[in-house]
């Protein structure tokens, strides 16, 4: 019996109908708390709970030493605010943001919906954070990094699409030399006409502009949608070799609302239930594995396997971890599985994956008739 998974989710968001932002943002500070206080009592026992050491774990790249693939996607610690409690929990990497110049508040609330019958989530944030200048002091003050940090780069939503590249620029100024890698989010739903940020013609300004700054100095990747049809991925692994990106982060949430159990948006702020097709919004967690494993096979097929790959997207188990290294991914990120399995489900992974070398076979990618189908929303 899983106690979180089994009571306690449910108590809070069936039973008790909590806010999941609410909860979140409690969550958050109590780790913050630990993290300011750095009450060893309580990151030694989170170590001896939720840690699980192997060598066989470890990963190299790009100069970077991980002591497991298992990391902690963007989107849950925005803002860098329990960087000294995330290796205890066992994770392997963090990866913070998405980050924009200055603060900004993010979209109006309600804005994180728990889907459960899906087991996924829906979110309309809009990149709510504190800015990247609140984020490099706090890098800063930190005493120590036993596992990398990347950090994720997002717009401001007041920021013109065609002057996206001084955002991502401003940024990246400020924390070059606080993270470890960086990636370029340019495929979030929900700030207005990112996404159009990923065509060609968008995103290689951003990427020669960057690429200048940065010198060969830090690993910097783009994270893509699962929405994209392969002629428009093929566009950007283009432009990855063009200007030597490190790598793709595939993939981020999905506009696709098809196959959904849920019919109506849980309540949570909401006076009356509304048509999920109506809702803005990414959808993460459950629906979203078998898309994201598609296009992290594409890439890796495309690529030849030079190109590396951070997979993320519906991991729960460890047959779905397994399943995304075995097409391709170097490393691996949860957020929304985690979130319903609970910090249990970290070790449990990574046992899993010590005890076994999943191979990666040969497999066939579907045609391309078949996706388009599959990725309309």
């Amino acid at each position: 019996m899983n106690l979180y998974r089994d009571v306690v989710w449910p108590l809070l968001f069936s039973g008790l109908r909590a806010d999941p932002e609410t909860v979140k943002v409690g969550l958050l500070r109590a780790l913050h708390w630990i993290d300011t206080t750095q009450a060893t009592g309580i990151l030694s026992a989170l170590e001896r709970l939720f840690c699980y050491r192997d060598p066989r774990l470890s990963v190299s790249l790009w100069g970077l030493t991980f002591p497991n693939p298992l990391g902690l996607a963007a989107g849950f610690d925005k803002d860098g605010l329990a960087l000294a409690v995330w290796p205890s929990l066992g994770f392997g990497f963090v990866e913070v943001g998405t980050v924009t110049p200055g603060p900004q508040p993010g979209n109006p609330k309600p804005r994180l919906f728990q889907l459960p019958q899906d087991r996924a989530a829906l979110n309309r944030m809009g990149f709510n954070n504190q800015g990247a200048a609140a984020l490099a002091e706090r890098l800063r003050r930190l005493r120590r990094r036993p596992i990398p940090i990347g950090i994720n780069l997002g717009k401001a939503k007041i920021t013109p699409l065609e002057e996206a590249a001084a955002d991502y620029l401003a940024s990246f100024r400020l924390l070059q030399e606080l993270g470890d890698y960086f990636v370029i989010n340019v495929s979030s739903p929900n700030t207005p006409g990112l996404r159009s940020l990923q065509a060609a013609e968008q995103l290689e300004p951003i990427l020669s502009a960057l690429q200048q700054e940065n010198q060969g100095r830090k690993p910097l990747l783009v994270k893509i949608s699962p929405d994209l049809d392969w002629p428009e991925i093929d566009s950007i692994l283009e432009l990855a070799q063009t200007y030597a990106l490190a790598g793709i982060v595939a993939t981020n949430t999905t506009l696709r609302r098809d196959n959904l159990k849920t019919r109506f948006l849980p309540g949570h702020g909401i006076s009356e239930p509304r048509p999920i097709l109506a809702e803005a919004g990414g959808i993460s967690g459950a629906p979203l594995r078998e898309r994201s494993t598609q296009v992290i096979r594409y890439i890796h097929r495309s690529t030849q396997g030079k190109l590396p790959i951070i997979g993320v997207g519906g991991i729960f188990t460890l047959a779905d971890a397994v399943e995304k290294l075995e097409a391709g991914a170097s490393l691996l990120q949860v957020y929304t599985g985690w979130v319903y399995e609970g910090p249990g489900m970290v070790p449990q992974l990574l046992r899993g994956l010590a005890s076994s070398s999943p191979p990666r076979p040969d497999v066939t990618l579907p045609s391309q008739n078949t996706a388009m189908d599959q990725i309309q929303a």
